[in-house]
């Protein structure tokens, strides 16, 4: 939450200079409250599993949240009981008159496709476009960045040679850079993807702004100058046995699939994995929902439809 301080202390000019958001008197005594409208687009197929990792750390915050389900009409949930999606998910028809302060679109196990093959493209390709006038900022992980990044700015993804599995050291580019605040110099995030972003494509974009990025892992944060869009190739919100249920399903399945790296001690999965992440994965989530959606988002939402992006 912001520091309140008097209008004209000097410590004022210092702190924002350093980017620490304060909230001064004036502002403070004419500040409305009202609860944030988060929206999640799920496109995993474990969606229980996913909307429950998100909810975790979206709900460690002072914040008040008030978080809505969305999923593709166009594509056929296999895996998810239709009570379930009945019961907790809208379809976009259901929403698209709708305004909201953040919105969070989640990756898919679709990335050896060509974007155009997945079967509910189209549809995404709408709500992606919908979130410009509709959204105030949005974030995009793994495959949901890669294909907004296709979609909004034509950044190509490339298939790797073998998967990115495990946990990865990273630094932020920026270090005063809110979305950070709180990080150590160097921290971990989970990766589990076969293609990836290449960097020299994303900085061809000055809208684009480059965050974080890892030696192994390549690029990992970046976001739209204007702070409506953000993109992230990992998963800070996984739980600690995720890689691990990932690598022994595989496993169990006779698919080869290497070790995840950084992740179990002396790489040997029978014994319990290093949650290296916790911290900064709750850091993040906690950061772009406080600095990006609750300080920045206009408290009369239909300003955003009426006057575009």
């Amino acid at each position: 939450m912001p520091i309140r301080i008097p209008d004209a202390l000097p410590a004022t000019a210092i702190l924002e200079r350093e980017n620490i958001f304060v909230m001064t008197e004036y502002r403070a005594f004419h500040q409305d409250i009202r609860p944030l409208r988060l929206l999640i687009l799920n496109l995993m197929p474990t969606k229980v599993v996913t909307e429950t990792q998100l909810l975790r750390k979206l709900s460690n915050s002072p914040l008040q949240v008030e978080v809505e389900l969305l999923y593709t009409a166009t594509h056929f949930a296999k895996n998810t009981d239709e009570t379930h999606l009945s019961s907790f998910y809208a379809s976009f028809d259901d929403v698209r008159d709708q305004n909201y302060d953040g919105m969070i679109i989640t990756g898919a196990p679709v990335e050896d496709m060509d974007f155009e093959q997945v079967d509910y493209w189209d549809e995404l390709c709408e709500i992606m476009e919908w979130t410009k006038t509709h959204v105030f900022s949005t974030l995009h992980i793994c495959w949901g960045a890669q294909a907004a990044l296709w979609y909004h700015y034509g950044v190509p993804k490339y298939p790797l040679p073998q998967k990115l599995f495990g946990v990865f050291p990273h630094t932020a580019n920026k270090i005063t850079s809110p979305l950070f605040r709180g990080f150590d110099d160097v921290f971990y995030v989970p990766h589990s993807r076969h293609t990836m972003n290449r960097r020299e494509d994303i900085l061809a974009h000055p809208e684009l702004e480059l965050l974080a990025e890892s030696p192994e892992a390549g690029v990992f944060a970046l976001k739209r100058r204007d702070n409506r869009q953000f993109f992230i190739t990992g998963h800070p919100e996984y739980d600690p046995d995720t890689l691990a249920s990932e690598y022994f399903r595989d496993k169990n399945k006779g698919l080869e699939i290497a070790v995840p790296k950084h992740y179990f001690p002396d790489d040997d999965p029978a014994r319990a994995p290093i949650v290296r992440w916790r911290s900064s994965g709750q850091l993040f989530y906690t950061n772009w929902l406080n600095y990006y959606v609750y300080q920045s988002t206009p408290y009369d939402l239909r300003e955003l439809s009426e006057g575009g992006k």
